[in-house]
């Protein structure tokens, strides 16, 4: 991965934690990493953690249905997991957003929000 790809990939971090942030979440923590997968940003607000996949794309349409797969959500629900034990989180309920952030020609960047992307039976 290029360091420009790099670098726009954690700006969209950047973006997301602050959209959180001024919704009264706490982030926890940002790619947290595991032999099992990676989360790129938690967060928790209440009794409510939220676990967020950012994906960037410069210049190109995402194509939603390929966004996140049934193996990546797969990978992120069992990392999800295994935060919630190794910090004791119990009680807790959890959601898995997806966050889409995309450069047009101009370089003016949207940002598309999925809450709730995908569930899992705790």
């Amino acid at each position: 991965m290029s360091s420009y790809a790099k670098q726009y990939g954690s700006s969209g971090e950047e973006r997301v934690c602050h959209i959180l942030q001024d919704q009264g979440f706490t982030i926890l923590a940002r790619n947290y990493l595991t032999r099992g997968g990676e989360l790129d940003v938690i967060a928790r607000k209440h009794d409510l953690v939220v676990f967020v996949e950012v994906k960037t794309r410069a210049k190109s349409l995402f194509d939603l249905s390929t966004v996140i797969t049934h193996a990546k959500q797969h990978k992120m629900i069992q990392t999800a997991e295994q935060f919630l034990v190794s910090h004791r989180l119990e009680d807790v309920e959890c959601r898995f957003d997806v966050a889409l952030l995309e450069s047009d020609e101009y370089g003016t960047s949207h940002l598309t929000y999925l809450s709730d992307a995908f569930q899992r039976e705790w």
